[in-house]
This record gives C-alpha cells, structure tokens and sequence, in this order.
C-alpha cells in the first residue's frame, strides 16, 4: 500500500483472533490496534480514527451493538464489519440497519475477509469523492449565488429558506423562461439537508407521453419489446433527493393523473412492474405557463395543480426587476471576461439607457447571452451601443420625449409601454440613488414621503 497507512481496530475479547487477524492485516501494510473489550476499543478509536473496525458482538460489559451505535453516531464513514460465532440472523440484521457495512461469520475466511476489506475502501473512497463533489455543487449553487437587489427577489429568498429548512416534499416555481426557475429549483436542493443526495431533472415537455413515463418511472426487462433490461426511472433516481419536473405545463392529462398519484401515495411502480416502489423525494415543478388559465379551459387538472402548489414561488421577469439589470449585466461581464480573457469593464453611458428601456422577453437568459455574444465579437473597454444587436438600435431609434429644461429624456421603445411601468421605474431608480432613503427619494420626484410610499405600495415595491 503507498502513502500513509490505513488503520484497522479490532475489539474482540478472543486474544487468538485479535492476533491473527491483526498479523494478517499488517502483513498486506495495514496500521493495526487491538481492543479486548467495548470501553477499550471505544478509548482506541477516539484516539486514532479507524478507516476500519472489526467488532465482535460478545463483549465485556459491553454488546457489540451497543459499541456500534457508540462508533456509528461519532463517526458514520468508519467502515464496521460485524463479527459473531453467537448471533442469530436477527442480530446479524440488527447490526446492518445499525450501520455496520457487513457482518462476517466466526471462524473467519481470512482470504473472503480481506476481498471485503478492499472492497468496502474503495467504495468509501468514491462516496467520500461524491461527497466532497456535491459540497463543490452546494457552493456552486447556494444562495449566495444568486445575484439580485429587488425586493421582488428578497421576499423570494425568505421562501427558499423557509422551504430548505422544512421537509415539504413539492414546490411550484412559476415564471417567463429565462427567469432562472431551474436555478432556483437548484438552490433549494443544494441549501437543504438533501444536498448529499441526488438532484434530478426532466424536461416534460422535450419528450413523448410513452418515453416521459418510462424515465419518470423506469422499466421492468421485458416490459415493452426494447426492454432488454431492467432500468431506474427519475423518481427512483432521485430517492432522497430532489426533482425537477421542468415545463409541468406540457404534460398530457393522462400522465397528469398517473403524477398526482405519485405525489398522493409517495409510491410508484416502474412499468411492467408489479411491486410498488417507495420514494422520498422532493417534487420541484416549474412551468412558463399560466397553469389558472389552463385549468380553466380543461388542459390541466385542478387536483395535481393545488397538489403541486402547497408552495409557491413565482419569479419576476426581468422588466419588473429594474434594479438587477445592470447588477447582473457586471456578473455576466466578469464572468466572460474570465473565459475569453477580455477588458471589458462596464456600458457606456448610451448601452446603458438601451439596457435600462429594453423590456428583454427573453430574461436574465437573453441578457446572459447578449453579453456573451458582444465579448465574443467585440475587443473594447466598454460595451458600445453599436456593440449591440438589431433589437437594442430600435430603441435608439425610437421616439424620443425631451423637457429642454430638465435634460430629462426617457427612450420610447417602438412597441411602447405604459407610464405605470415608467413611474415604477423613475421610483426605483430615485430609491437606489438615495440608497433606500425614502424622504431622499421623494425630493428627487418633487413628491411627498406620503406619496412615495403610496407609489411604492401600488407597484409592490414596500416590503
């Protein structure tokens, strides 16, 4: 063996097994330490850390099960083989859903021992990488990661917190595309105590009723005449974890009602399969469409609708969330600044109306990849208004409303939009220009406190 050696503990009060066994082990370079009874071995492991415990079940003072739920609860990784010449089955069981990784009958195959000992290293030494991975994902994806100002979005944090802290078991994230639902969904997992198991993902809608069952649920060999073996659905897959149902929307009726079954029962059964399948798992559905006005009209089901929603959380679109957009636009401007070695430190002055006056339908997505696109073609400091594509010059372009005694003017895109969006965005940009200073704000828009808390109320902006 290279680099520094494993540790195995023995704790058996026979002498002969304790030596032979720990000479063996030595012999194949394994650091060992023995332990005649339950109080020493508890003192040796505290002390030295084991990769490895052979425990037998008879001890002084001590079951060898009692010891085990004593190392299982200090240190859960240690891998704890259960060792007994006494024991019925049921202890042998007792011992596994404990939290030993096997059990090994007296008197000991030393050849078999070792194949195990092996074995189970290099399985720990994969959950332990797997582990360490998905603390990567944790921060990758926590909710720090997410980048954003608006009250809109705050309030939205407090939920995330609330629901990661709790065990509800389904969420609906509704929102335009592009509004980050998958990256919220995301966040959810990774910040709840659910992160070290799988996060699991389907789009509904890229996939046909007859395939979309069979990866949600799985397939018995020989269920369909290109089932040649047995294969795991997403539900089973996720166990533990979470799921993302993304566009739920799309789903026919059919399946519909095969999923709010799922979700009453918590159970399934993988097609062609006759035995139900227990799950734990967290459903996350997301959707573009407006699931009110489907179910008005027949498309979806008012049962899986309120089944999914016990709770909600719908995402603002970008136009609603003024304050971000330029926050997000530096983010981006880092970010592929980093991978295609550019300069790029900010918009000048006219990019950054057009930015501001665009009603950007394709969301924090559209953004994200118009900023990708102009650090691509583009070598500058700033991003330019000629930097930008066709859609943004109809914005310079558009009618423009001046007051020569203010300097005021305010772009008019071709399409328009109405003066209570442009209030709305004259008081949000009052308020981040005073810092969140309400009185401040109002003396800018030559308008009382009273008044800027009653606007700020009307467009949802005093939280």
């Amino acid at each position: 063996m290279n680099g520094t050696k494993l540790k195995i503990l023995i704790i058996d009060d026979e002498k002969l097994i304790s030596w032979s066994l720990a000479k063996q082990f030595e012999q194949l370079g394994y650091e060992t330490i023995t332990a005649a009874s339950g109080e020493e071995g508890l003192e040796k492991f505290d002390k030295l850390l084991p990769e490895v415990v052979f425990l037998d079940n008879k001890l002084p003072a001590a079951s060898g099960l009692e010891v085990l739920q004593i190392i299982r609860h200090q240190s859960p990784s240690t891998i704890v083989f259960f060792m007994t010449a006494y024991g019925t089955i049921d202890t042998a069981v007792e011992a596994m859903r404990i939290g030993a990784y096997d059990y090994i009958n007296k008197p000991i195959d030393f050849e078999e021992v070792r194949l195990n000992v092996e074995k189970a290293l290099k399985a720990n030494k994969i959950n332990n990488e797997v582990l360490s991975l998905r603390r990567e994902l944790r921060n990758t994806h926590g909710i720090s990661n997410i980048i954003s100002d608006s009250p809109q979005m705050r309030h939205i944090f407090e939920i995330i917190r609330k629901i990661t802290s709790s065990e509800a078991t389904t969420v609906l994230i509704e929102g335009e595309s592009g509004t980050g639902k998958e990256l919220v969904a995301r966040v959810i997992h990774f910040e709840s105590s659910r992160f070290q198991k799988p996060f699991e993902a389907i789009n509904c809608a890229a996939l046909p009723e007859t395939l979309l069952e069979s990866e949600l649920f799985g397939f018995e060999k020989g269920a369909f005449t290109d089932a040649k073996q047995m294969k795991r659905g997403q539900f089973e897959l996720a166990d533990g974890g979470t799921l993302l149902l993304d566009e739920i929307g799309e789903i026919s009726t059919q399946m519909q009602v095969k999923l709010l079954r799922v979700l009453e029962t918590r159970s399934f059964k993988r097609l062609g399969g006759m035995q139900d399948i227990k799950m734990n798992v967290r459903v996350i559905a997301s959707t573009n469409r407006d699931l009110m006005a489907a179910m008005e009209n027949g498309s979806f089901r008012r049962d899986l609708y309120f089944r999914l929603k016990v709770i909600n959380i719908h995402l603002p679109p970008l136009r609603d969330r003024h304050d971000d957009i330029l926050k997000l636009t530096q983010h981006f401007i880092s970010v592929y600044n980093n991978e295609f070695s550019k300069n790029f430190t900010g918009l000048d002055d006219e990019a950054k109306a057009s930015f501001l006056s665009y009603q950007w339908p394709g969301n924090v997505r559209e953004l994200k990849n118009v900023i990708e696109r102009v650090l691509i073609l583009e070598s500058d400091s700033l991003i330019r208004q000629e930097h930008l594509p066709s859609e943004f010059h109809k914005i310079k372009s558009a009618s423009t409303i001046a007051n020569n005694n203010s300097g005021i003017q305010v772009y008019l895109p071709e399409e328009g939009f109405s003066l209570e969006e442009l209030e709305k965005i004259a008081i949000v940009k009052a308020l981040a220009l005073c810092d969140g200073n309400q009185s401040r704000a109002a003396s800018l828009l030559s308008i009382t406190r009273d008044t800027i808390r009653y606007k700020m109320k009307k467009h949802g902006l005093l939280v």
